[in-house]
């Protein structure tokens, strides 16, 4: 290893070890900070001979706690960072350990992006191998229809490349498999011209909230886009810039992305809001694309409490935006939310069986997120979430983006979520970890195992 392999007893472990969800506390026997492929090589091979359970970890902003594991070799590519563009390609050579915010600034200064979440510290690597949904998905796709290639770490130590020329079903696989088949050293995107945007959030009174849902519902169809525009129910933040008299109340509120001319987002906006009631506030405005990215990241530090819950949603009928506002009336922390971040347009223009994603009729992607900083509250949270989630499922469609899973990522809920593409997954996994070597994730297990 030409990184440095930290052990229980050395001073800096317990940094080192740490996880950006407060809420759950692992201890590897070593820590494998890599530095290279080569060192990544070095980790699985030492781990594969001494039967160690593995981790892996990118950006180290995986809800789960799964970049890390009790017991195990916790191999740590967060320092393996690195962006490189070309232009003329609008391609982007992305190293492991890079977040999203390290990808934004080395591509805005070409005026291009790569489609990718809504908070500049999420880790790209797992983002990417998830999915990946964000402001751009509408025009552009999922964060993987946009993955040209990956160099990958197997289970026996090899190297290979995954493109659709080389172990192409392997680039299947990793197109929404997650970390299944192996550890994604490099990361090859496409990217798409994004410079200014018109963007921000807009808040309701929760009073308003069934006439926005409902509004909104109808409004996203006929949306160009080049709109980005995500609808959600929690409570505006009690604390700076927010203004006073509305801290604290709780909310729904709509955080839109308009990715050309300001003149021609604000009148796209105004179609929707002369629909509405008057909001609360409304903070739309022109900004660098890298400065929406990190919007929300003052409010979400690492070491929060976090407890999640996902689904895909393919409508919002009257119904569910009942149970919606009811729960949202119960929210048990001012950081709780639900959002619907909408996965149509772009995304329905790829084949269901066309990358390991399946949901390609979905309209929305939900996350439900108990986040509270006090551990005194974690029980508290995740009660609200699973309460949240089990009042909507009734009214979502089959399985949940594998990124919004905690602890309901068994078989029966993978099997949902990749519908026809699950059979194919587990017949990649027996080829390419046949183990199961890679088991500490959303876990898809060979066949035999």
């Amino acid at each position: 290893m030409r990184g440095p392999v930290i052990r229980q007893t050395d001073a800096d472990y317990d940094g080192v070890r740490s996880l950006y969800n407060g809420m759950i506390d692992k201890r590897p026997v070593m820590i494998a900070r890599c530095t290279d492929v080569a060192d990544v090589v070095t980790a699985v091979n030492f781990a594969r001979q001494n039967d160690l359970a593995v981790a892996i970890r990118g950006g180290g902003h995986n809800g789960p706690g799964l970049g890390s594991v009790d017991d195990g070799l916790m191999i740590d590519m967060s320092m393996m960072k690195g962006v490189r563009v070309d232009p003329t390609a609008r391609t982007v050579r992305v190293g492991p350990g890079c977040t999203q915010g390290d990808v934004d600034h080395a591509t805005h200064v070409y005026g291009l992006a790569v489609p990718a979440g809504i908070v500049s510290t999420t880790g790209i690597a797992g983002l990417t191998l998830g999915g990946g949904t964000g402001y751009l998905t509408r025009k552009y796709g999922l964060t993987i229809d946009n993955l040209l290639e990956a160099d990958v770490v197997l289970a026996d130590g090899r190297i290979v490349t995954a493109n659709k020329s080389e172990n192409a079903d392997l680039h299947w696989g990793l197109r929404g498999g997650g970390g299944n088949f192996g550890i994604v050293t490099s990361f090859l995107f496409q990217a798409h011209p994004v410079t200014m945007v018109y963007a921000g959030p807009i808040f309701w009174d929760l009073k308003d909230a069934r006439t926005v849902m409902q509004t909104y519902r109808h409004f996203l169809p006929r949306a160009p886009e080049e709109l980005a525009v995500f609808v959600g129910l929690k409570t505006v933040p009690p604390m700076e810039p927010f203004p006073a008299e509305h801290q604290g109340k709780r909310a729904c509120a709509i955080i839109a992305c308009y990715n050309g001319a300001t003149a021609d987002g604000q009148a796209v906006m105004a179609k929707l809001l002369s629909e509405l009631p008057a909001p609360l506030f409304n903070w739309m405005g022109e900004m660098s694309y890298p400065a929406l990215q990190s919007m929300f990241d003052p409010f979400l530090p690492k070491g929060l409490q976090w407890y999640w819950r996902g689904d895909f949603v393919k409508e919002l009928t009257d119904e569910a935006i009942d149970a919606h506002i009811a729960q949202a009336h119960k929210l048990p922390s001012p950081l709780s939310l639900m959002h619907l971040y909408p996965i149509d347009a772009a995304v329905r223009r790829v084949g269901k069986s066309d990358t390991a994603w399946s949901t390609r009729d979905a309209t929305w992607s939900m996350v439900i997120a108990g986040i509270d900083p006090n551990p005194q509250k974690a029980g508290e949270i995740t009660r609200w979430t699973k309460g949240y989630w089990e009042a909507v499922h009734p009214y979502s469609a089959n399985g949940g983006y594998v990124n919004f899973m905690m602890d309901d990522g068994d078989d029966n809920r993978l099997k949902a979520t990749y519908g026809d593409n699950y059979d194919r997954l587990v017949a990649l996994k027996a080829k390419y970890d046949p183990t199961n070597f890679f088991r500490v994730n959303q876990n898809i297990r060979p066949l035999h195992l």
